[in-house]
């Protein structure tokens, strides 16, 4: 039994659950069909149907149609998709950002680790120079000091550094083969 639309309208809005019920199943299965049209997922389509239907329900008594009652419930299932889809790509827009995020701190943390490891390990290495080697490599590694500072300060000569500090860093190279490449990259601000 069709009804015109002021009446569906009118008996929607007074309540009447057997005209609402009468809507439910007349626009249901085509509403869905619309409805995927745009989402392509069955089972989100029949939500965004079922929540139109709700709000129809909830906001009877408000209801002003000025098309046809079809052409307002297709209107609805449109603009709920829309919705739908819209907030789909934000979700993906904000997993891609918190996936980017958690990689540079990922990378971070693993640049820490490394670089904390590292810095253990030439300790350690340098533990094995001998105490006047270890101590031109400290002051010209760590305190940037110039070969001729250095010289100045242990009252050396200049090529006496230099001797000590092709042997520290032969010794160095050695004990950190396994870390050479960032050793070198550690290290390359400080080669003369």
């Amino acid at each position: 039994m069709e009804l015109l639309d002021n009446q569906v309208l009118d008996t929607i809005k007074s309540g009447n659950e057997i005209a609402y019920e009468m809507i439910f199943k007349s626009y249901y299965q085509p509403l869905c069909r619309y409805a995927y049209t745009f989402l392509h997922d069955k089972e989100e389509s029949e939500e965004v149907v079922q929540s139109v239907f709700i709000s129809l329900w909830e906001k009877r008594s408000m209801l002003e149609i000025q098309t046809s009652f079809k052409a307002y419930l297709y209107r609805m299932v449109r603009n709920s998709c829309l919705n739908v889809i819209k907030h789909e790509k934000v979700k993906k827009q904000h997993v891609a950002h918190e996936l980017a995020v958690a990689e540079v701190s990922y990378n971070s943390v693993s640049e820490k680790v490394y670089a904390n490891e590292l810095s253990l390990k030439i300790t350690e290495a340098m533990k094995a120079l001998p105490e006047q080697c270890r101590l031109v490599f400290q002051l010209s590694r760590f305190e940037e000091l110039k070969y001729q500072e250095i010289a100045d300060q242990l009252n050396i000569s200049i090529k006496t550094v230099e001797n000590h500090m092709g042997k520290a860093l032969k010794i160095m190279r050695e004990q950190l083969k396994e870390y050479l490449p960032l050793f070198l990259i550690f290290m390359k601000d400080f080669i003369e």
